[in-house]
């Protein structure tokens, strides 16, 4: 298994260029951040700033979305970084949730999704493109021609298609291994009907990790599974709160959700925080000792994941990072 860590655009760049210098030498081998331009800075400067401090960390955004840049400059940017950093980029893509909607925008359709994902990697192989309406066609003669990996966000049906017919990867926000094995399934069905080889197809788990007693934990990454009702609250209206199309482990638990605020989102003092309960907080995260977390990963692993990416976010980066490089990672290797 691989393991990721994923920051928010709010870590100081001291603190950042620290923080990925320790993960690379624990062992991690990818570093994500969070694409909301509004919410927190820009993450492509941290991403540029932070290869410079790495020698074979990847990174990438967890995630972007076709509608908040031209696709040609979006394209351009991925092959900038890629170049420079010795192919160590990847793209994490979604509809655009928090970017688009704390601007009062709509996300993008998923047929946007999966034409993005096509057009954009074609120009970063150095392709000619011609996309939504060019006159002309668009080529980056510069390219150093990488095949620069894709990652699709998903949790419904449709999605869970998308990302298994056009991706590399598929991104799952959460750590239930019953849930990521369900999902995965679904991508690779996909991806096998649409004719692709899915012996490769690479799943992230990206949720908190903490240590310390359960409650301590819980307290502490409560936010998350708010986080990701706010995406399951979109299956529902879609799908219904019955669908067999969805299962009812993952759209029960937001019965009693009243709303969410973007401003706050991914936050602990988000308002809205009242209807999670700590078993789902549990489920959703890795807490406790390291031999909880060890045991909860071998269970993803064993459910399809081939990436737990940690999500950053609580003012024990430094502990969490080291935890998991002395007593987690080794333990996975053997």
């Amino acid at each position: 298994m691989e393991f990721g860590i994923c920051f928010k655009g709010v870590v100081s760049p001291e603190r950042a260029r620290y923080l990925v210098r320790q993960a690379e030498s624990g062992g991690f081998t990818y570093c994500w951040f969070y694409d909301s331009h509004i919410l927190w800075r820009d993450c492509y400067a941290a991403i540029a700033m932070c290869m410079e401090h790495t020698t074979k960390m990847r990174f990438g955004p967890c995630v972007t979305n076709p509608n908040v840049r031209d696709w040609s400059v979006a394209a351009s940017l991925f092959a900038s970084l890629s170049l420079q950093s010795g192919g160590r980029f990847d793209i994490g893509l979604g509809r655009g949730d928090s970017s688009m909607r704390v601007m009062g925008k709509k996300p993008a359709t998923l047929a946007r999704v999966a034409e993005f994902t096509r057009q954009v990697k074609a120009m970063t192989r150095g392709e000619e493109v011609i996309y939504e309406g060019c006159p002309e066609p668009v080529q980056f003669r510069w390219s150093a021609r990488h095949d620069i990996p894709v990652w699709i966000a998903a949790y419904g049906p449709k999605a869970l298609a998308t990302a298994g017919e056009q991706a590399d990867g598929v991104v799952l926000q959460i750590a239930e291994p019953s849930l990521v094995s369900w999902f995965t399934e679904q991508c690779i069905v996909a991806g096998k009907a649409a004719g692709r080889d899915m012996s490769n197809f690479r799943v992230m788990a990206a949720a908190p990790a903490y240590f310390g007693s359960m409650d301590e934990c819980v307290e502490a990454t409560k936010w998350f599974p708010a986080m990701v009702g706010n995406h399951v609250a979109d299956i529902v209206e879609k799908y219904g709160g019955d669908s067999d199309q969805v299962p009812k482990s993952l759209t029960s638990y937001i019965e009693k959700r009243r709303g969410y605020d973007y401003k706050k989102h991914g936050e602990s003092d988000n308002p809205y925080l009242d209807f999670i309960t700590p078993e789902i907080v549990k489920s959703f995260g890795l807490l406790g000792n390291p031999d909880d977390h060890i045991a909860k990963l071998k269970t993803l692993e064993a459910a399809g994941a081939t990436q737990f990416n940690i999500y950053l976010d609580n003012g024990k980066e430094e502990e969490i990072i080291a935890r998991y490089s002395e007593d987690v990672i080794p333990a996975l290797a053997e």
